[in-house]
């Protein structure tokens, strides 16, 4: 089992920058691949960025590449994204969420494919 807490958000003007976290519990954080999502009133959760196991392999949606970083740090169990160059299309509950990888450096960006999620954290950008 794992759980997944997520923290900073919050309301920030167009342009400023966050940065989520997203703790974990349990002792085998570095075999999950983590991912970040979103999801925005009336829309689907969407898939953000995403990071594998080990490795820093990395990878985003087109609408926040050059914008967003996502990095982990497996001895603290926790995982980040940085947000910079915030846009009110960016507006929307950010979920962390983990997928079982064993020693795969594989990244899904499907929302179905992971195992744990986090309750999410409020990110609103004002114009």
């Amino acid at each position: 089992q794992v759980q997944l807490v997520e923290s900073g958000g919050g309301l920030v003007q167009a342009g400023g920058s966050l940065r989520l976290s997203c703790a974990a519990s349990g002792r085998t954080f570095s075999m999950y691949a983590m991912g970040w999502f979103r999801q925005a009133p009336g829309k689907e959760r969407e898939f953000a960025a995403g990071i594998s196991t080990v490795g820093g392999r990395t990878y985003y949606t087109d609408s926040v590449k050059g914008r967003f970083t996502i990095s982990r740090d497996n001895a603290k169990n926790t995982v980040y994204l940085e947000m910079n160059g915030l846009k009110p299309e960016d507006t929307a509950v950010y979920y962390c969420a983990a997928d079982y990888r064993g020693l795969s450096v594989q990244i899904t960006t499907t929302p179905g494919e992971y195992d744990y999620w986090g309750q999410g954290t409020q990110v609103t950008v004002s114009s």
